[in-house]
């Protein structure tokens, strides 16, 4: 394994009360003794993982515990998958730790994906008031945004993460060593997250996705390792200007409000998140498009990144009426109107609001195979 001192990225979120780091590197996952230490946790601590990472990772998550913490520990494992992010995980959880005495002088580490990280997020905001978490993401999508910036929340069947709680982690470790075991469909999901950060504030991120498909797609890390750097250190940023998503942390959603709509008329099981979102950001770069934004060019550059990582840019089989009405219940539609990110060039977009329906669904017929 590479020298971990050789390739250890920090990037810090600093809030008014609350720091953390975010600890990025080929090899990260070792600095969780220092973390811990470091947290030096009274209680007990609860691993919460799913069924696919705990056959990778949890033994060794496990010996770190053991060596660092001994008050010890409980191990809760959710089913993987998008469709199990929800409300009864979230008492499933609660009964484990409960029972192995988990207190408020504990904490919680998070160990897999979004859906993990995400649900255990929330348990931890709920749990006893609140309880400190760490977040161990073993995805692209979770390691470059669902990791970051303290959203937590699990899942509504009629949308997603409508229960939920903003709740910053103590510390994100984020080792590309991870993904070497991902499924390629996962793996190649991620890099939506990391198109979206270079389509709303970095062009120079955008154009390196484009460039160096291949090497990426090979799992290259060494290649990966700026993209993943470059892509926490605009969320951090952004996250650090508007903690609660009064205004600029909005832009993180590029893609997401058709993207949540998507996921939720298909039930969780037709697209993978980042799968959604590159759909969204090629319906929300036609709305661009059709508002005077941009030009027509802008949902081919999109198309053109998006493809490369064999990400969906068209869908089928869904009916337009469903998708509105989720988009209607979602949580960022302010006083009846959706809020829309859109790009005003790649590398910056803006929040609008004055966006009809039928220009809406004509984004989404623009779209749309038969």
């Amino acid at each position: 394994m590479t020298n971990i001192f050789e390739e250890l990225k920090t990037v810090w979120v600093k809030l008014s009360g609350h720091s953390y780091p975010i600890h990025v590197g080929i090899g990260a996952f070792s600095i969780l003794t220092d973390e811990l230490a470091r947290l030096n946790w009274k209680g007990k601590i609860g691993i919460i993982t799913d069924t696919n990472v705990a056959n990778y990772y949890l033994s060794a998550c496990e010996g770190i515990v053991k060596k660092v913490c001994p008050q010890g520990y409980a191990v809760h494992i959710l089913p993987a998958g998008e469709e199990y992010k929800n409300l009864q995980q979230i008492e499933n959880i609660c009964t484990t730790m409960l029972q192995s005495g988990l207190d408020r002088y504990g904490g919680i580490i998070a160990l897999g994906g979004g859906v993990v990280g995400d649900t255990a997020g929330y348990f931890s905001a709920s749990y006893m008031r609140g309880i400190p978490f760490i977040q161990i993401p073993t995805t692209i999508v979770s390691q470059v945004d669902a990791s970051i910036g303290g959203k937590t929340g699990v899942n509504h069947p009629l949308g997603k993460n409508i229960l939920g709680a903003f709740h910053q982690p103590h510390s994100v470790i984020i080792d590309l060593i991870f993904l070497k075991t991902l499924p390629d469909k996962t793996y190649r999901e991620g890099f939506a997250e990391i198109i979206k950060h270079g389509i709303i504030a970095d062009e120079n991120l955008f154009n390196y996705c484009r460039d160096n498909a291949e090497r990426l797609l090979n799992k290259e890390f060494n290649y990966l390792l700026y993209p993943v750097v470059r892509s926490c250190e605009i969320k951090a940023d952004i996250v650090m200007k508007d903690e609660k998503e009064q205004n600029i942390r909005a832009y993180l959603n590029y893609g997401h409000t058709f993207g949540h709509a998507f996921e939720a008329v298909t039930h969780y099981k037709t697209f993978l998140h980042g799968e959604a979102v590159s759909l969204g950001m090629v319906t929300a770069s036609e709305v661009a498009v059709q508002m005077g934004y941009v030009n027509e060019n802008i949902p081919i550059l999109h198309r053109e990144v998006l493809n490369k990582y064999h990400l969906p840019t068209h869908w089928q089989g869904i009916p337009i009426d469903e998708v509105m009405e989720s988009m209607k219940r979602d949580k960022k539609t302010k006083a009846g109107k959706l809020r829309f990110i859109l790009p005003r060039r790649i590398g910056e977009v803006s929040i609008v609001t004055d966006v009809s329906e039928e220009l809406i669904r004509q984004a989404l017929e623009r779209i749309k195979t038969d």
